[in-house]
C-alpha cells in the first residue's frame, strides 16, 4: 500500500495532462464541433423563451407534477402532441469560461486522487509500470467516462456525442495510466 502523499506528483502531473488533453480535443480537433445542433427560427424560439424570465437551471416539457398526474389521459395528450424536452437553462451573458475551466481541473484532480487510492491500496512500491499503468488507466476510465451513458438512456442525448466523449475519456484514462506508471515511487 502507498500512501496518498507519496502520490501527490503523479495526482498533479496526470491532472495537468487530462487537462492540457481536454484543451486540444476541444479547441484543435473537430470531431465534436457537431455535438449539438441549431434550434429552427433559433432568434424566434429565444425570444418566445425569454418572455418566461426562466431561471437559470434544468427542466423537462412537459412536465407532470406528480405520479398520478403522469398517467393522466392530459398529460398523456401533450406528450403525444409534443415537443418533448429537456432544457438547460444558463445565466445570461459571456460564458463563465475562467469557472468552469477552474471546476473541469478540479474535477481531474478528483479522479486523479481517486486513482491514487485504489492503485495505491493495490500496489506497492516497486510495481512495475505495466502494472500501474492497467489500474490506473482503469479506475480513471472509470471516473471519466462509465457513468456518461446513462444520458443517452435516460434523457436522450444522441449515442454519437455520448460514444465520442467515452472515447475521450478513453485517451484522459490512457494518460493518466501513463502519468501514474511514468512517477510511481519506487
Amino acid at each position: 500500500m502507498i500512501p496518498l502523499t507519496s502520490l501527490l506528483l503523479p495526482i498533479a502531473v496526470s491532472a495537468v495532462l487530462v487537462f492540457i488533453a481536454s484543451s486540444l480535443i476541444h479547441m484543435v480537433l473537430p470531431y465534436h464541433r457537431s455535438d449539438y445542433g441549431r434550434v429552427p427560427s433559433e432568434d424566434e424560439a429565444m425570444e418566445a423563451l425569454r418572455r418566461f424570465s426562466i431561471a437559470p437551471g434544468v427542466y423537462v416539457m412537459p412536465a407532470p407534477g406528480s405520479a398520478a398526474e403522469e398517467r393522466s389521459p392530459e398529460y398523456m395528450a401533450k406528450r403525444a402532441k409534443g415537443p418533448i424536452a429537456m432544457l438547460t437553462v444558463f445565466k445570461p451573458g459571456p460564458p463563465e469560461l475562467g469557472m468552469q475551466l477552474g471546476l473541469w481541473f478540479v474535477y481531474t484532480l478528483v479522479v486523479s486522487v481517486f486513482v491514487a487510492y485504489v492503485t495505491g491500496l493495490a500496489l506497492g512500491p516497486d510495481a512495475s509500470y505495466r502494472s500501474v499503468f492497467r489500474i490506473a488507466s482503469t479506475v480513471a476510465f472509470m471516473g471519466y467516462a462509465l457513468s456518461l451513458p446513462q444520458f443517452s438512456i435516460w434523457f436522450g442525448r444522441p449515442w454519437s456525442i455520448t460514444l465520442k466523449s467515452v472515447f475521450d475519456g478513453l485517451i484522459y484514462g490512457l494518460l493518466t495510466g501513463g502519468a501514474f506508471g511514468w512517477l510511481w515511487p519506487e
